[in-house]
């Protein structure tokens, strides 16, 4: 039987949403498994697998389907391959895909490596792609595709349907044609189950839809996200600065939108943007910049205890209660912050109800404070019978609490205001917050009641 080293786990990566995952299969049979299996599936199978079993699997895919699966891989694993790929090979690969999944790709590429793509394409391909390459991937512009269908106004219903039957095939999430003056630029949008259910003498301009604003190529896919979530939409028109009608975006962009942001926010809380299954070299070199940030921030903690070494040198106990003030600030701040994050990923944080929320989580933080204090109280003074010290770190806890607050509301405001993304540096900050604000509070607090 034909095997090879990494042929079971590539196998478990193809069957990881089936139930028959222990059977054994040649690398024939393997490979025929691939063929069936969808884009998708072997996407995600390349993506749980490391980087040896990757190169063999990649090996197994059909090239009618590379493009494809090119398409459904992250940004970092689609990179890794296109490396290895041949201009030629990457022309003959992803000319079949829709535009906007073609620019997806090359918008990976080093510029250099893109315009010699460029140059082997067609004249009238090269200026499709130019056209969307013109605006940033994470823009309206950017996720759009110029598979349109466009009419004028004037014409009938019976024009249109002959128009529609001459192309026998609609683009993909088709459930409106969008009305275009002379100059193409965008006047409405007529639905397709409008155009089903009445005459077919009627005009394009008797029925079509002129309430439906299109959305600006500058517009960041965020708020393109949050437009098709409000207005329920399937697809939309993107228009350039004169209103002329560029292309589309459909849902299926849309959700690919959400999915990487979501992905990113997430990774981002922790500092890491890298490969589930990336080299050590590489993930290593993605995670040492944050955790040296962290390192600084430490020592900024440490410095604000050495400031009172010698109170902890009289009571050291101060030493066994001091990082329960700071841990339980640094919790409270990340929710605080993930709160926050999450309001403004979903635009529901604006100037207007900015402070109500400060209020709220203020209110909470003290209403929070109190039980905490409590039970933190009671059971330091069981374990030290001292009342004074009991009385000290319930207020420090306190003070650290409403100190966590106002971290994780304004760091992650200043961080956006500065255009920095405050999921990947608002953890870090808002824990150093609540480190050196927990340490000098009950330390201070301590100190003085040392000197007394």
């Amino acid at each position: 039987m034909n095997t090879i080293k990494g042929q079971d786990s590539i196998l478990r990566a193809l069957l990881s949403d089936y139930p028959d995952q222990n059977k054994s299969l040649s690398l024939n049979q393997l490979k025929k498994l691939v063929d069936e299996i969808g884009a998708p599936q072997v996407a995600h199978a390349l993506e749980s697998l490391p980087p040896q079993e990757r190169k063999l699997l990649w090996s197994l895919v059909d090239q009618s389907i590379e493009g494809e699966v090119l398409h459904e891989l992250n940004e970092e694993l689609q990179l890794e391959l296109l490396q290895d790929i041949e201009l030629n090979n990457l022309v003959e690969m992803i000319g079949e895909l829709e535009l906007d999944e073609m620019v997806d790709i090359l918008q990976t590429l080093p510029d250099q490596k893109l315009e010699d793509f460029l140059s082997r394409v067609s004249r009238q391909d090269r200026e499709r792609i130019e056209k969307v390459l013109e605006y940033p991937e994470d823009t309206a512009g950017g996720l759009l595709n110029t598979d349109v269908i466009s009419v004028k106004p004037r014409h009938t219903l019976e024009v249109v349907f002959r128009y529609l039957r001459a192309k026998k095939d609609l683009p993909q999430n088709t459930d409106k044609i969008f009305v275009v003056s002379r100059d193409d630029q965008y006047l409405g949008e007529l639905p397709i189950s409008k155009m089903l259910v009445s005459e077919p003498n009627l005009t394009v301009r008797e029925l079509m839809e002129t309430d439906k604003k299109p959305i600006s190529a500058d517009v960041s896919d965020a708020e393109v996200a949050r437009l098709f979530e409000q207005e329920d939409l399937v697809s939309a028109a993107v228009v350039d600065e004169n209103q002329r009608l560029l292309g589309r975006i459909t849902v299926d962009d849309v959700v690919d939108v959400i999915i990487e942001d979501a992905d990113q926010n997430f990774l981002g809380m922790a500092g890491i943007v890298e490969d589930t299954f990336a080299p050590p070299g590489r993930a290593a070199k993605s995670r040492v910049l944050w955790l040296t940030i962290n390192l600084a921030t430490a020592f900024l903690a440490s410095a604000t205890i050495s400031i009172f070494q010698d109170s902890i040198d009289k009571l050291v106990y101060l030493a066994i209660l001091m990082p329960i003030v700071a841990s339980m600030g640094g919790v409270a701040a990340t929710q605080t912050l993930t709160i926050f994050i999450r309001g403004m990923s979903l635009q529901q944080i604006n100037a207007t109800n900015i402070t109500w929320l400060f209020k709220r989580e203020v209110a909470v933080s003290i209403i929070n404070g109190i039980v905490l204090s409590i039970i933190i109280g009671a059971i330091t003074y069981f374990w030290f019978e001292d009342i004074l010290i009991s009385a000290l770190i319930c207020i420090a806890m306190s003070i650290n609490l409403v100190a966590a607050v106002i971290a994780g509301v304004f760091v992650p405001t200043i961080l956006r205001s500065l255009n920095q993304d405050p999921a990947v540096a608002g953890s870090v900050v808002v824990t150093t917050v609540t480190d050196v604000v927990g340490f000098f509070s009950f330390l201070g607090l301590a100190t003085i009641y040392a000197l007394s």
